[in-house]
């Protein structure tokens, strides 16, 4: 009797960078399998089979090149987990080879470069996702009904956001995220994409009319960005606000208010409980008489789950890839658009940045000159 064919999907992860969360979630799940491991440092060509970096995950294959993991005809996707100057190349390449692709995020350092993975994904047939985890979360799902709720929360109006955490002086020197080879974003890539992910999210993907950089942006020597922040000014009275930075200590929080109501979570990129994510909502609040304090109180929400939050990114992505492999579903669309305008949004913060909107001044003298500038530049224009 022919052996059954299983009816997962087969995963390549290319590198070996922080892959540990996303291989333990392939292998937990039910709808797809750990096929192949690609690393450019392999230890020897005789590795038994199973081998894996990741320990308590089995691979079946590990390869001493990313050419021959997307040779590998059993592999059906692509996980691309390697520094980010690197995504363009290689995730491209995947799916012109026919794999359906997901990029950990940032998924390009620009919108040029993300858009030629998104065309040989269009090209090639097949799905694009970046691994933005928290979007997958059925708590995402809760919020979103708040915010779309005109009774209880009303038109949207604000929105600020700030994902931080301070980081080891190993870090600092050695990590990826601090090369400008490797990761020229810094903590604009890594952690501002989740607030500007956010912030988008909220306004239904609506792009800002303006984007500008706050003051005291930090750089690290090599010229990365180690902490920044930004005002998104969208069409109408929506203006949000973000900080990003890997020297504060941790904060993972999103505030949303609207015209009748709000909404706070204090842990929205990574739930302080895997089985338990809360978030608080108020509606219709208002000062008690005297000054006494204010009500009603806002409300907690907790949604429970029986898994993370990568296991249901992992889930919702090997489904759409089953839906175009064996069913001739066409790719979702919505995927490499919300990454397309995220990606822009922080292509503009770091346009801004470049241009000095976000530059803190060193010094008193430093501040002392940008105005004596502005000065004469005003009366030149008055003459």
């Amino acid at each position: 009797m022919a052996e059954k064919a299983d009816p997962r999907i087969k995963f390549g992860i290319l590198g070996c960078i922080s892959i540990a969360r996303l291989a333990r979630a392939i292998a937990s799940s039910t709808s797809a399998t750990l096929h192949a491991i690609a690393s450019q440092q392999q230890h020897s060509a005789d590795e038994p089979a199973g081998f894996s970096p990741v320990e308590g995950v089995a691979a079946k294959k590990l390869y001493g090149s990313y050419e021959e993991l997307l040779d590998d005809e059993e592999v059906d996707a692509v996980y691309v987990a390697l520094p980010t100057s690197h995504h363009a190349r290689w995730a491209a390449e995947a799916a012109r080879r026919g794999k359906h692709v997901m990029v950990e995020k940032p998924p390009a350092l620009d919108l040029e470069a993300l858009t030629e993975i998104v065309e040989a994904c269009e090209g090639s047939g097949v799905q694009f996702m970046d691994a933005t985890m928290w979007l997958h979360h059925p708590r995402t799902v809760a919020m979103k009904a708040f915010l779309s709720d005109q009774e209880a929360f009303g038109e949207i109006k604000e929105m600020h956001t700030s994902v931080t955490f301070k980081v080891s002086p190993s870090f600092l020197k050695n990590d990826v995220r601090v090369k400008p080879d490797l990761d020229a974003l810094g903590a604009l890539g890594d952690a501002g994409w989740y607030c500007i992910g956010s912030i988008l999210w909220a306004a239904d993907y609506r792009l800002p009319r303006t984007v500008t950089a706050l003051p005291g942006t930090v750089f690290n020597e090599a010229g990365v960005i180690m902490s920044c922040g930004a005002s998104l000014q969208f069409e109408g009275s929506f203006v949000s606000t973000f900080q990003c930075s890997f020297l504060s200590s941790m904060t993972m929080d999103m505030v949303a208010n609207g015209s009748k109501g709000s909404l706070r979570a204090c842990d929205f990129v990574l739930p302080f409980d895997e089985a338990r994510a809360s978030y608080y909502t108020s509606s219709g609040a208002w000062f008690l008489e005297g000054l006494a304090g204010w009500a009603p109180s806002p409300v907690e929400h907790a949604v429970a789950t029986d898994r993370q939050q990568v296991v249901f990114m992992v889930e919702e992505f090997s489904s759409l890839v089953k839906g175009i492999k064996r069913d001739g579903v066409k790719p979702d669309l919505k995927w490499p658009e919300i990454s397309q305008k995220t990606q822009l949004v922080v292509d503009k913060v770091k346009l801004s940045i470049d241009r000095g909107g976000g530059r803190q001044c060193r010094n008193l003298i430093g501040l002392v000159l940008l105005v004596f500038f502005a000065i004469i530049v005003n009366f030149l224009f008055l003459l």
